[in-house]
Order: structure tokens, then sequence, then C-alpha cells
């Protein structure tokens, strides 16, 4: 069939009246149910536009960190062990009886020496014929002067720091048969003596006369 008897078909033709008018039928369903208006609303709506933020790709992690290679030192040598020596067997020697000594006494206890007695203190100074500040001059024995007795004693004086006298002592008589008439005498007329005080104790070495007028 050539194009142009195609194109004269009345079949071809009712196919094509007919989409048109099944439009034209919908168009107007359209408009009388009111689906037209509700498209023409749906129109007019404002449009909202959505702003999609770009989503950015997480940072590259840091890269790792580089591994500081040691250098590896050879072990050390091993020290040379000799070999373990192997004992030689010995042949077992017959038992030695040793003999038996005595056993000594024990030693006595050593017994400490006592500790020496303390020096004894310093003796004062001995000064002789010290000259007083005072003295009162002894009284002849009434019974030496009876005999007429004359002589002369010697005596040892203490004096403490203040220049007073403590104690008599008469050491030497001369001639020493006359020591019992004058001892008494001179003892009490040396301790009314008085000396300069020195600030330290003294003893002094003073002879007595006992001479008849």
């Amino acid at each position: 069939m050539d194009f142009a008897r195609r194109q004269r078909d009345p079949t071809r033709h009712m196919v094509g009246i007919g989409i048109v008018i099944l439009v034209h039928v919908i168009v107007i369903y359209g408009l009388v149910t009111g689906l037209a208006r509700k498209a023409v609303e749906v129109i007019k709506k404002p449009l909202n536009a959505t702003i999609v933020e770009e989503i950015k790709a997480p940072p590259p992690p840091p890269p790792p960190p580089k591994k500081i290679e040691i250098p590896k030192t050879p072990p050390p040598p091993q020290p040379y062990v000799p070999p373990p020596d192997i004992p030689v067997p010995t042949m077992p020697s017959e038992p030695v009886i040793a003999a038996i000594s005595p056993t000594p006494p024990p030693a006595p206890p050593v017994i400490a020496p006592p500790a020496p007695p303390p020096p004894p203190p310093a003796k004062p100074a001995v000064k002789i014929n010290p000259r007083p500040i005072s003295a009162t001059p002894p009284d002849y024995p009434s019974e030496a002067q009876r005999k007429e007795i004359e002589g002369s004693v010697v005596a040892h004086v203490f004096v403490d720091e203040n220049g007073n006298v403590t104690d008599v002592k008469i050491i030497e008589a001369k001639p020493p048969k006359v020591m019992r008439y004058f001892e008494q005498a001179a003892k009490e007329a040396l301790k009314q003596w008085k000396f300069a005080p020195t600030g330290e104790k003294f003893i002094g070495e003073i002879e007595v006369d006992f001479k008849l007028q």
C-alpha cells in the first residue's frame, strides 16, 4: 500500500478524532470538578528553596610517626667456660687417732687495780717573813721571864684571800728546849696579825724572837 492510499484510509481518521474528543472531555471534567482550581493553588504557593550545604570531607588523618630504627648491636660473645675438672679418686687413708690433750684450767679473772686517789690540792705558796699591815707583839711568858730563858720560834701562818690569819703552826724552836715556853704565846700573837689582801691564799713563814730587856 503506498503512502497516498494510507492517508485516505477512513479508519486512521477516526482514531485521531476519538483522541481529540477524549482530551476535551477530560479538560471539561476537570473544570467542573475543581481540579483545575487546585492545580492553580498549587502553582500559586511560594516555593521554598532549601540551600543544602556542601558536606565537607573530614581532614585526612595525620601521617603515622616515623619509626626510628635502632641499630641492632650484636650480642656480646659468650665467655669461654672450661669443662669442669673431674677429681681424681683418692684412696681412703687409715683413720688417725689424735692424742687428746688435757684442757687447760680457765685463767683466773683479772681484777682491775683500784683507781689512784685524786691528787691532793696544791698547797699555797710559802712566803718568808711577809710584812704585815698590823702586828701584835707576843707577851713574854712569866715562867720563861722568871727563869731568864730566851729563844725564838718559827711559825707557819695561814693567810686567806682577804689577808686574815686563819691558822698558826709552830714548826721549829731555837733552841729546841724552849718550845714549851714560847709556843702558846707566839700562836696567840700571830693570830691577831693582819696582811694586805692579795686575792690568793698563802703561807707566811715568820720567826718570833723572845728577848729579855
